[in-house]
């Protein structure tokens, strides 16, 4: 799909090419995916608890630098990668997997003392403060808005009480209200969702032709490479509309399979999460699970008009190197914590058993 999407991307330039460079620039992403999706499958998970401290330090660092003169690359407004030369990176995309860890290796920590407000609110919500933060400004208020649900599900999961997380959360609501009253941007882009009619020649552009492409491509679809809209009608048809490219060729038998793999895949996650023999296990799991799931659900949302339009990939089909990456190494985290599921948490050894009994004279 990716190769049939990009194939005329360039009117005027050799297409065919074109869309076979996206190819195999997504085929070398997927190499290193693949490899790390291995190493963390082969990997006991647990023994990233001492790490995920780490790991966060290096997210938070590399998320400020995406607005350092050289290093940060800015496009369409927005400062989201880095790089020097050749491939770009998005921190923002390993900060997600960051943050997940640091919070499971957190509450299997303090997993007695999470109804409390300093250890259940308070102490990890200046960490997920920091990393929003970071990526709010970029902007980037998809991923915000995603990485927020996730935590919210993963303190909750963890056992803090609901009383404390829910000033905050109907807080960041209308923090977020306001700043998208200051945003003309994206107040015209929920208008062109509000009253997709009056906006298509407009901001609503995009989100119409992609109804237009779904809707076209009828029960099997015009055939695979056959698809009309991706002539310069579906802008980003390769990257955050590529669904809708798959609707146009393959039709809506194509459609509901990817939806219902999507349904299994959080299924299954949770199923494995569910299974895990410690807490760190279970909320690493349930973190992972509802990342992938909710940002499938927010791609197609956006594709089919159920939400207002904003720039998401969907998870593992369209094309960025970074996001791909994540994913992989993400499910092969998932296999980890179904490989070790069943084996205990071995308790610390208690040197005073070893000992001899006393001698009654």
């Amino acid at each position: 799909m990716l190769y049939s999407s990009s194939m005329n991307m360039e009117i005027g330039k050799n297409q065919a090419a074109v869309g076979a460079h996206l190819l195999l620039s997504q085929l070398c992403w997927c190499a290193i995916g693949l490899i790390g999706c291995l190493a963390a499958a082969a990997l006991d998970y647990r023994r990233l608890k001492k790490a995920a401290p780490w790991l966060l330090g290096v997210s938070l660092l590399l998320l400020a630098l995406v607005f350092a003169p050289v290093i940060g690359i800015a496009r369409n407004g927005a400062h989201r990668w880095i790089g020097l030369a050749g491939p770009h990176f998005q921190p923002s995309e390993l900060a997600k997997l960051a943050l997940i860890l640091f919070l499971a290796s957190y509450g299997d920590r303090f997993q007695r003392q999470m109804a409390g407000f300093r250890k259940g609110l308070l102490l990890p919500g200046v960490i997920i403060a920091a990393v929003l933060a970071l990526i709010f400004i970029e902007p980037d208020r998809g991923c915000t808005i995603l990485l927020a649900a996730v935590c919210g599900v993963m303190l909750i999961l963890a056992g803090a009480r609901l009383r404390f997380i829910v000033p905050p959360a109907m807080l960041l609501v209308a923090g977020l209200a306001v700043s998208l009253l200051h945003d003309s941007m994206r107040l015209t882009r929920i208008h062109a969702w509000l009253h997709p009619e009056e906006c298509k020649d407009g901001v609503g552009y995009q989100a119409y032709e992609a109804m237009i492409a779904l809707g076209s491509g009828g029960w099997t679809g015009l055939g695979l490479g056959n698809g009309r809209q991706k002539l310069g009608f579906v802008p980003e048809h390769h990257t955050d509309f590529i669904f809708s490219i798959i609707g146009e060729e393959l039709g809506l038998v194509a459609t509901l399979a990817v939806v219902l793999l999507f349904i299994a895949l959080v299924v299954c996650g949770f199923y494995v999460a569910r299974r895990s023999s410690d807490a760190f296990g279970l909320l690493l799991g349930a973190g992972i699970t509802s990342m992938i799931g909710l940002q499938a659900f927010i791609n197609m949302g956006v594709v089919t008009s159920m939400l207002p339009n904003k720039g998401m990939p969907l998870p593992f089909i369209s094309y960025g190197g970074s996001n791909l990456v994540l994913m992989l190494v993400s499910v092969g985290l998932l296999l980890s914590i179904s490989r070790f599921a069943a084996e205990p948490v071995k308790p610390k050894s208690n040197p005073f058993e070893t000992m001899p009994e006393p001698c009654h004279a």
